[in-house]
């Protein structure tokens, strides 16, 4: 037997030698082709002789496998080592050691001989997929493609929108060290390899580098949103970016997967569109349709409440959303004033869809890997009944929503609200709201349709006739829903709601004629929507003569020895002060207002003797008589409205006026 095997162990080192031998042969054969070759060009031997190193030393690079006994045994132990795994895994095995020629790695030889360009595209390929990757939506793309992300049994129609997304962008578990992922290239595109690379190309564009960021305009629990300009195109997107480190240690991961989801879904006027989305090592972005105009919110608080046709306008804009998006199976969960932005033509563009869910045409969730008990989302002031007691979500809780911001745009105050988020809630599940005075008798009775207990109770929903039963209601008569994205929103003026006592009152529109108070807005710079003329600057308080001083001080001696509310105006002197009543839409509170130098304008709580705030003073500062009792004034930011209760509105009025013109009306010296 050990005959036997020696015999076979020389023999296979004689086979060994001879293979070495046909090598050496080759690689003379290769090198004199090549000296032929470059004598052939112009080189000389002393070229060549420089050169002649060996292209490699064969003893040397041969594997010991080939040339001795230890290396044969190697051999025999990797067999068995096959052979004793299963069938499968022994077919992969053998196939990666024998078999290599068939790895599409590797360059093939065609029919004529020649190299395969299969390599060369896959090569390209690599190189490809290589850095971040984006997504761009399927109203950005010249050529669709059949690889769908997102399947949803209730949107059929969306199949083909959602094409060529890349559904491998984020990670499963958002990792922080990969910014790139690979994307097999589907059979089904019978593109040439040129245009495939261009396509590709297309896609793996843009990153971080390719936006100016600029302000903060937005933050979020798990976000921040900044304006940015596109470099290549000058165009102004919101790009909100998202720490990946937070998502995962907030576990807020399925927010921002949830929200990509929706938004490739969306394509309506009145929602903001996903324009890219791509990531680095340590965030992602989103870069979004930027809103110009900011929140309706800001709106809100400077006007405290909206007119009739404002109100009917704006929340019909949103009725026409709302049904787009539960027509999808999607219900928003967290609509409020915050989340709808006014573009630049000032209609609506609803955004924030992190705390959305997906429906079926069914009603059930998609989601079926959340199985967990229903969590609350959404704010307080706006949630409905069923999600503080823990009913599955239902199209129902934005409708809930939509009634809390008719009552708000009309009332300048929510129906639901407290101390404390207790309270709210409780006043919440009781549907506990009154109305105030002056309130408008068909929005009242759509809100008291909307603020129903039970869901399906609610006008809107399917079993209480769907959208079209809101379109038809006597509040939205004069609504042209068919035109409505195409129409030019009124105007947002400042608007006080009529009372039992008071007719309504708009703030100062452009007039003709021209009389003292058009004149004293000329002189002091003053604009019609409340701003300066941008070449008016501020100018130093004019120091007092002695006399003056003496008597400012012999006045402030006394006003500490008798005012009970000197202790609020941090020892300035007073110049004004009476009751007013501070008005925010429908409501009011009684208040000592005090206007001093400094200037400042002070309210006091007078019954609690507790100071509730301060009206910012600035040149921009403008006050505005509307009768003998109501007068406003105007601030950058918001419109104060005020109601002598000594009807001496006028008075207020030209008090102001002439401390404004004492500390910002003076000539330059």
């Amino acid at each position: 037997m050990s005959a036997i095997k020696s015999s076979s162990a020389e023999q296979d080192t004689a086979q060994t030698h001879s293979n070495q031998s046909e090598s050496l042969t080759i690689i003379d054969q290769v090198t004199e082709s090549t000296r032929n070759l470059l004598q052939s060009n112009g080189f000389n031997d002393n070229h060549l002789s420089s050169t002649r190193a060996e292209p490699f030393d064969c003893s040397k690079n041969i594997h010991p496998c080939f040339t001795n006994q230890e290396g044969h045994d190697h051999v025999e132990k990797r067999s068995d080592s096959a052979s004793s795994l299963s069938d499968k895994k022994t077919q992969e095995v053998t196939r990666n050691m024998n078999n290599s020629r068939e790895d599409p790695l590797f360059l093939k030889k065609d029919n004529n001989g020649s190299d395969s360009d299969n390599s060369k595209q896959v090569n390209l390929i690599n190189q490809l997929i290589e850095g971040p990757r984006i997504t761009i939506p399927p109203s950005q793309l010249p050529i669709k493609s059949s690889n769908a992300p997102f399947q949803s049994s209730s949107t059929e129609k969306n199949k083909d929108n959602r094409n060529d997304c890349d559904n491998t962008l984020y990670s499963d578990k958002m990792g922080t060290s990969s910014t790139s992922s690979v994307e097999p290239v589907s059979d089904a595109n019978k593109q040439p390899p040129s245009q495939a690379v261009v396509d590709s190309k297309s896609k793996a564009k843009k990153t971080p580098n390719d936006f100016i960021f600029g302000k903060v305009i937005g933050e979020g629990s798990y976000s921040t949103v900044y304006l940015a300009k596109e470099v290549s195109t000058q165009k102004e997107f919101a790009i909100k970016v998202c720490d990946k480190k937070h998502l995962i240690r907030e576990r807020k991961t399925h927010f921002v997967m949830r929200e990509k989801e929706v938004l490739m879904k969306l394509d309506h006027p009145f929602f903001i569109k996903l324009a890219y989305t791509f990531q680095d090592t340590e965030r992602l972005y989103y870069v979004l349709t930027y809103a110009r105009n900011g929140e309706l919110l800001v709106y809100l608080h400077k006007l405290s409440a909206f007119d009739v046709p404002c109100t009917r306008f704006y929340t019909a804009e949103i009725v026409l959303a709302l049904e787009y998006l539960h027509s999808l199976g999607i219900i928003h969960r967290d609509l409020k004033p915050e989340n709808i932005l006014l573009g630049e033509d000032m209609h609506i563009k609803i955004t924030d869809f992190g705390t959305s869910k997906i429906l079926s045409l069914d009603g059930s969730s998609e989601n079926t890997e959340q199985k967990r008990k229903n969590s609350f989302v959404g704010t307080a002031e706006y949630v409905s009944p069923e999600v503080l007691n823990n009913l599955p979500a239902n199209f129902g809780s934005d409708l809930w929503a939509l009634g809390c911001i008719i009552y708000q745009c009309l009332s300048g105050s929510l129906p639901f609200r407290s101390g404390n988020e207790y309270q709210t809630f409780q006043k919440i599940i009781k549907v506990d709201y009154e109305f105030p005075e002056g309130f408008h008798p068909e929005a009242r009775d759509l809100v008291e349709k909307l603020l129903v207990l039970e869901p399906v109770d609610r006008l809107g929903m399917p079993q209480s006739g769907g959208m079209k039963a809101i379109k038809e209601h006597p509040f939205y008569a004069e609504i042209d829903w068919e035109n409505l994205p195409q129409l030019t929103p009124p105007k947002l003026m400042p608007y006080l709601p009529a009372t039992a006592s008071n007719p309504e009152f708009w703030g100062q529109e452009l007039r003709a004629g021209f009389d003292d108070q058009r004149l004293a807005e000329i002189i002091t710079g003053q604009s019609v929507d409340g701003s300066m003329s941008p070449e008016l600057e501020e100018l130093p308080v004019k120091v007092l003569s002695a006399d003056e001083d003496k008597e400012r001080k012999d006045k402030l001696r006394k006003q500490r020895e008798e005012n009970q509310f000197h202790q609020f105006v941090e020892d300035n002197l007073i110049i004004k002060q009476g009751f007013v009543d501070k008005r925010k839409g429908l409501f009011a509170r009684k208040r000592m207002l005090l206007l001093t130098e400094g200037p400042h304008l002070y309210y006091v709580d007078a019954h609690n003797k507790v100071l509730k705030g301060e009206i910012p003073w600035s040149r921009h500062l403008r006050p505005e008589a509307k009768n003998f009792r109501i007068f406003f004034v105007h601030t950058p930011n918001r419109t104060y409205y005020l109601e002598s209760r000594t009807s001496d509105a006028q008075q207020w009025v030209e008090k102001i006026k002439e401390v404004w013109t004492k500390h910002y009306g003076q000539d330059k010296k």
